[in-house]
């Protein structure tokens, strides 16, 4: 019996236990960022290495999303889940109790394992317990919600669990989130059925995984080392070419990990076009607003999770109101291009962040805008790429779901940080007068190069909204049957 088939009440349900699922993934990516000076300070690993704790969890994550979609696929969702979830608790365990920095980072590279394979498994459940338009369309608001915010909270919990316990409990937590996560799926997500047809492809599964780690690696290297550094470059062209080669091949499989037939449709490519740029967008958001308020501002860590709030409770608020009552009724076109307009002004409003603190001037209004934003994208864009898809391929479509925002995340966080960096440093050159040298201050160098990130980031939204405008199809998807082609 498939999940679709699910009570009314038990839909709900499962609907709570796949966002706590999801949130618990999300946090994950940010709660650790906060820490990282403490346990810095515990562990005595140096500046060099803090960047493995958010990179090896990056890597397995990202790396293994094809793979870990297509095993949910082979095992059904509910083993699925029980998998990933006590897999991901068990590497928190370990890593909230390390007393080196091999065992942390190993920790962390487990739990985006296991990530790997939750991410794909809790939204094919989604996809497969809700059908009828108007329940599915709350439903993806609120897990998109979630999802969206899972960058912000994290950043709320990993301030006040630091400042009010240790850093340890950053990763202990999932204890709870997993164990609330595991009660939910063990008693309302229907046991189904593995899909016999489904055999794991063994090539695919090499050079997707393989292709898609070089290209996180490369992103990641770009963030530390730059743009000019050889073995970033030589990482995503590696990568290039092993997702040309992975592409080809899953066109010849009998038994792909990623059928092409999910992603070769207009509304499908264009929700994924969406949350790949929207992933860019929210990134940004979280790294230099996160910097600005700590470093430039002085906030402690709990004060800047508080702050970030307002973006939070704006996406809940379109999401939930706005999403959840136009996507059955118009489908995702008039609201995703919107979405990414109002991302745009958001951004556009970050541009102009003062050296002195004035929050609600310069950084509420472009918190309240860019939320509202957000929750006009996420619910709509995840809804409609996961919309009539076959239960045999939907960890399949949920993997690629969740491969365009992992992979934006990495673009934007490596791109933008970049330019912020490069921008700042020229801004910090002396310019000669007549009398003695005019040099700006760090703190206005900085935020300068804030600035022309932020300026970047709203062209990546605008340049969404007509992607999104052309490529979206009006009405609520049914992309079921014969597909309109993208390619």
């Amino acid at each position: 019996m498939e999940i679709a088939s699910t009570s009314h009440t038990r839909r709900w349900w499962v609907l709570v236990t796949v966002s706590v699922t999801q949130l618990m993934v999300a946090l994950d990516a940010t709660v650790i960022n906060i820490a990282l000076p403490r346990a810095q300070v515990d562990l005595n690993f140096s500046s060099a290495n803090r960047q493995w704790l958010i990179t090896a969890y990056a890597l397995a994550f990202g790396s293994l999303m094809f793979l870990g979609g297509r095993l949910s696929d082979l095992w059904g969702r509910r083993t699925s889940l029980m998998v990933g979830l006590v897999g991901f608790a068990l590497a928190s365990a370990v890593g909230g109790a390390a007393r080196s920095f091999a065992v942390l980072v190993t920790a962390r590279a487990v739990q985006g394992v296991f990530g790997a394979l939750l991410a794909p498994a809790a939204l094919a459940a989604l996809t497969l317990t809700f059908r009828e338009p108007l329940e599915r369309a709350k439903a993806f608001s609120i897990f998109g919600a979630v999802g969206g915010s899972g960058a912000a909270i994290g950043l709320l919990l990993g301030g006040a669990l630091t400042q009010w316990a240790s850093w340890r409990w950053c990763l202990t937590i999932n204890l709870f989130f997993a164990a609330v996560a595991l009660v939910g799926v063990v008693v309302f997500v229907d046991r189904g059925r593995a899909e016999s047809t489904i055999h794991l492809d063994l090539v695919g599964s090499v050079l997707g995984s393989t292709g898609l780690f070089a290209l996180v690696f490369g992103l990641g290297r770009a963030v530390t080392t730059g743009w000019g550094n050889f073995d970033t470059w030589l990482s995503l062209v590696v990568a290039g070419v092993l997702m040309i080669f992975f592409v080809m091949w899953q066109g010849r499989s009998r038994f792909p990990l990623l059928p092409l037939r999910i992603v070769t449709n207009r509304t499908r490519g264009g929700s994924l076009i969406a949350l790949f740029i929207t992933s860019i967008g929210i990134f940004g958001i979280s790294l230099f607003l996160a910097y600005y308020l700590q470093n430039t501002l002085g906030y402690s860590p709990m004060k800047t999770g508080i702050l970030f709030l307002p973006l939070v409770g704006a996406l809940a608020f379109s999401a939930s109101l706005a999403s959840a009552r136009l996507l059955a009724l118009v489908g995702p076109r008039p609201l995703v291009p919107v979405g990414m307009l109002l991302g745009m002004m958001g951004m556009i409003l970050f541009t102009k962040l003062p050296a002195y603190p004035d929050y609600f001037g310069h950084v509420l209004p472009g918190l309240v805008v860019t939320g509202l934003g957000l929750g006009l994208i996420f619910a709509p864009s995840t809804a409609s790429a996961t919309a009539g898809i076959e239960p045999r391929d939907a960890g399949a479509a949920s993997a690629m779901v969740n491969t365009a925002q992992q992979i934006g995340g990495s673009v934007g966080t490596a791109l933008l940080n970049t330019i912020a960096v490069i921008t700042a440093r020229r801004a910090s050159i002396c310019v000669p007068s007549a009398g003695s040298p005019v040099c700006p201050t760090a703190t206005a160098a900085t935020i300068h190069g804030y600035s022309v990130a932020f300026w970047w980031a709203a062209g990546f939204f605008g340049v969404g909204a007509l992607v999104t405008f052309f490529l979206l199809e009006s009405g609520v998807p049914e992309l079921e049957g014969d597909l309109v082609p993208l390619i």
